[in-house]
């Protein structure tokens, strides 16, 4: 029944007996043979360890919860240095290991309140997500990037949820000025995952020197920062060798990354899902480039793999 475990072979040109038979080892086979049969082939693990959450769909990235419950914590102006405080949104269960952060800066005169409802969103798709207060409503670009690095610094180094979160993996993104804060941060810092500026605002057009994959998204009605001399020309001038999109609002306003927003959600989450915890999964949401109503325009740098 089974050749080479219940006898051990002949060996051509030698008279010497077989080896006698060891019973034991015959037992231990045919245990492991109907191990494996009824447990059936190993599973194989995923080829990238930071996958996190099930295959995604369409569904599930424009959906207003994703699949990981979440809760969040507020973190006083008195309690930290750099930046003004934040409310901090993360998954409840670390089942699955460590998480990516992202942190997000609201625009000029806004306090967090504007960019608020990303928190949730993003956390609930297995994310760490700081949306912050600034220093001052008035700080212009460059002090919003050092204050979204600030944020940063501040989740991987003293904050309660830091044992959740993998430093090696963080992102920013920002609204208007802290739109333009974001791409000063990915400038400032090229260790960075992921930088997404939303209707970005910044007296700096040339952003040749960001190495950081960059989703640039502008509005077709903003007249506070005109795609055509704000997220068009940032987005021309990072490099052409850098993983980066354009997306261009249909119809939306400057105003439009302060509330609810299906299109900006789907594509910041597959954005900060493939270049965050490097899931090839979201790849199919972004390459080839996508179409649609609520778009006027998309380009990118595709394939990304």
């Amino acid at each position: 029944m089974y050749p080479g475990v219940l006898s051990a072979p002949r060996v051509p040109g030698r008279s010497r007996p077989a080896a006698p038979r060891r019973p034991w080892r015959v037992v231990a086979a045919l245990a492991t043979t109907l191990a494996l049969a009824v447990a059936g082939p190993t599973p194989a693990h995923a080829a990238n360890p930071y996958e996190r959450g099930p295959d995604p769909t369409v569904a599930s990235i424009e959906a207003t919860t994703g699949p990981f419950a979440t809760a969040q914590l507020t973190v006083a102006r008195s309690a930290v240095t750099g930046f003004g405080g934040a409310t901090v949104w993360y998954p409840t269960s670390t089942a699955e290991g460590t998480f990516g952060a992202v942190a997000i800066a609201p625009g000029f005169t806004n306090t967090q309140s504007a960019v608020a409802w990303l928190g949730p969103r993003l956390a609930s798709q297995g994310f760490v997500v700081a949306t912050i207060d600034t220093l001052s409503v008035y700080d212009q670009p460059a002090s919003r990037g050092t204050q979204l690095l600030a944020a940063l610094d501040y989740l991987v180094g003293t904050s309660a949820v830091r044992s959740r979160i993998d430093r090696n993996r963080l992102a920013v993104m920002g609204y208007s000025m802290g739109g333009g804060g974001t791409l000063a941060a990915a400038n400032t810092r090229p260790s960075l995952q992921a930088a997404i500026p939303l209707t970005g605002w910044h007296t700096t057009k040339n952003w040749s020197g960001v190495r950081v994959p960059t989703l640039v998204v502008g509005a077709e009605n903003d007249t506070t920062a005109p795609v055509a001399s704000h997220s068009e020309p940032f987005y021309t001038s990072l490099p052409a060798s850098l993983d980066k999109a354009y997306l261009e609002l249909n119809a939306a306003t400057h105003s439009a990354p302060t509330s609810p927003n299906v299109t900006i959600a789907k594509y910041s989450i597959s954005w900060l899902k493939r270049f965050v915890d490097d899931d090839t999964r979201y790849e199919q949401f972004l390459c080839p480039a996508p179409r649609g109503s609520a778009i006027e325009e998309y380009r990118d740098t595709c394939p990304h793999s």
